[in-house]
Formats: structure tokens, C-alpha cells, sequence
């Protein structure tokens, strides 16, 4: 790199610097927020674990309830509660929906009836200052398909303790939904090897 070069680009980086800088100043506001990870591409759920895994690891407690995915083998959920089981993670609470992806079950109350149980054995987290984080992997199908109340969830949310902070994941978040998040991602399905006829693998998609 010429020394024109390595100038313009140092005077580029701290242009950059310093509008990182001033973001971070006006950032002042200390509270929980709402995540919300959707659209039709893969890595949604995975972010929504990994942020959990990484709370975990900063000794926060954690709150995941999973809806849709019950019934299937899950490299997360087998690691994560079976370190509970042992005994080695009570940072952790974790709700599975006990019925399996809605286009298998084929049933319409059956799926509501599993979504309102879990939703009632998992309700109180919201309540809970202590929780640092509740994961609600999936809970776009159960609003979008009305097996919750939309109205009971979204209050749960919004008078949750200030510093507790929550995520969604599923496709086709409706706009209350971006509304209420403080950070909303799409993930845009460009290419994805299913569609290719490449076989599903485990502990790469579940």
C-alpha cells in the first residue's frame, strides 16, 4: 500500500470512527428489548439460541420456550436440558409445546390446546426481574394460526420487568409485531439446499 493510500484510508476509518463514537455517546437509554427475527430464510431460530447460549455464558439467567419444533430430536434443546437435568444449569428454564409442526399434526384444537398449556405453564417469566432473557422460538405460527391470544401475549411483553429482554422468531411477524420490536431482522431466503434435494441434517438443521 502506497502511502497515499494507507493515508486515505486511515482518514476513511476515522471519519467511520467517529460515527460509531457518536452513536455509542447517544446511546443512554439502560433497558430490555424485543428481538424480533423473521422472514422465509434459515438462521433464525439458531440466532435466537445462540444469543441465549451467550447469556447463558455471561451467568444470566434464561427463559426458552419452543412451539412448532416439540416433538422433533433438537441438538439445542438435548444440549441444553440435559445440562439442567444434571443439575450443572439452573440459569436456565426451558417450555416445549408438546405437539409437533402443525402441518403434521393436522389438527387445529389439538395445536391450540398444546400452544395455551405451555403458554400458561411458561406465563410467568414475564413476571420474573431475574430472567435476563425468554427465547420464544416459533411464536409467529402460534399467533398467525390464533392458537394464542394476541392481545395476552403483546401485554405480557410490554409489562415485562424494563430490564428483561425478548425474542421471537417465525415467519411472517406481522406488522404489531414490528411495531413492538426495538430490533427487527428479516432473514431473506436466497438459495438453501433442501430445495436442491439435498437431505435435512441433524445438528445442521435441527
Amino acid at each position: 500500500m502506497t502511502d497515499e493510500k494507507a493515508k486515505r484510508h486511515q482518514e476513511r476509518m476515522q471519519q467511520r470512527k467517529e460515527i460509531v463514537d457518536a452513536k455509542i455517546a447517544r446511546a443512554t437509554e439502560d433497558r430490555g428489548v424485543v428481538i424480533v427475527l423473521t422472514g422465509d430464510g434459515k438462521g433464525k431460530s439458531s440466532s435466537g439460541f445462540g444469543t441465549a447460549l451467550r447469556c447463558l455464558g455471561h451467568g444470566y439467567k434464561v427463559a426458552i420456550v419452543q412451539f412448532i419444533k416439540g416433538t422433533w430430536e433438537c441438538g439445542e434443546k438435548n444440549f441444553l436440558t440435559e445440562s439442567v437435568f444434571r443439575g450443572e444449569n439452573p440459569k436456565l428454564e426451558y417450555f416445549v409445546m408438546g405437539t409437533g409442526f402443525t402441518w403434521e399434526t393436522q389438527n387445529a384444537e389439538q395445536d391450540k390446546a398444546a400452544a395455551e398449556q405451555v403458554w400458561a405453564e411458561c406465563e410467568h417469566i414475564f413476571n420474573d426481574p431475574e430472567i435476563h432473557l425468554v427465547l420464544m422460538d416459533e411464536l409467529t405460527y402460534m399467533l398467525n394460526y390464533k392458537y394464542l391470544d394476541k392481545d395476552k401475549v403483546v401485554s405480557a411483553i410490554e409489562n415485562r420487568p424494563i430490564s428483561q429482554n425478548v425474542i421471537i422468531t417465525g415467519r411472517g411477524a406481522k406488522k404489531y409485531l414490528e411495531d413492538l420490536a426495538d430490533t427487527f431482522s428479516e432473514v431473506k431466503a436466497i438459495k438453501h439446499a433442501f430445495d436442491s434435494g439435498v437431505k435435512a441434517q441433524k445438528g445442521i438443521e435441527w
